[in-house]
């Protein structure tokens, strides 16, 4: 298995199909916090996440849906848009809140990410908490050319997202004991990113709070509960997969 990684949807090249060397496997992931929330709220029993890369497309698909089972989630520079049910935190995504409805979701930057490489056959989306249950997914489906996609933050690099990159990458390294499930780094930046992973596994919350991003989160409030959620690694077996282009359900 080749891994990989691009630090933003910006940095994604032209997509080609897998016979042309093109990737087999994408994972996207925005752990500040969508691609967290999206495991949780899949995890307390939510139908599916429709996700959106603007707000107009998300408002078209939802009006067509039965208001008693859909929920709409906004989240712009890390506030709930104003008039939405939800925003992107996954704590608000309860059982009690959630299950048995479809949430069409949208945020700054982890949606755009997923619209970005929708087309890749294998999609799926990855956070701390559901690393290793990501990358043994991987492995299960025999994946051979996977591009690991942080969502960074409006363009930029996030540190927190290339940690997360790194912890899917390592727990993928972890559980391809067959030799004929080797796995290497195809790109400078999927090193790194496993260097990162070294150097902070033992206190993500740390690293997170550390990040550009988590310091805007800080700013905007109390976001105690939401740092540690999204910091416990290996919390969640869950894993996120795109069913139908946009559409994504658990597995």
């Amino acid at each position: 298995m080749l891994l990989s990684y691009f630090h933003t949807s910006e940095a994604v090249p032209p997509l080609l199909p897998p016979e042309e060397d093109g990737p087999d496997a994408a994972v996207v992931i925005d752990v500040l916090r969508a691609t967290t929330t999206i495991a949780w709220a899949l995890e307390n029993g939510a139908e599916a996440i429709q996700a959106f890369a603007d707000l107009g497309s998300l408002e078209d698909a939802a009006a067509g849906w039965p208001a008693a089972r859909r929920l709409r989630a906004g989240e712009r520079g890390g506030k709930r848009v104003e008039g939405y049910d939800l925003g992107n935190s996954p704590l608000a995504v309860t059982r009690e809140r959630v299950e048995s409805k479809r949430i069409f979701l949208s945020t700054t930057n982890g949606t755009r990410s997923l619209d970005r490489v929708r087309d890749v056959p294998l999609l799926l989306t990855a956070c701390l908490p559901n690393r290793t249950a990501v990358a043994r997914r991987l492995i299960e489906r025999q994946a051979l050319r996977v591009w690991i996609v942080g969502s960074g933050w409006e363009g930029d690099y996030s540190l927190e997202d290339s940690l997360a990159a790194g912890a899917v990458a390592s727990a993928a390294i972890e559980q391809a004991v067959a030799p004929h499930m080797g796995v290497r780094c195809a790109n400078d930046e999927m090193l790194a990113a496993l260097a990162l992973w070294q150097q902070w596994r033992h206190d993500t919350e740390t690293c997170l709070r550390s990040a550009s991003h988590g310091q805007r989160l800080i700013g905007l409030g109390n976001h105690d509960a939401d740092f540690a959620c999204c910091a416990a690694v290996d919390s969640l077996e869950i894993v996120p997969i795109q069913a139908e282009p946009g559409v994504l359900r658990a597995s």
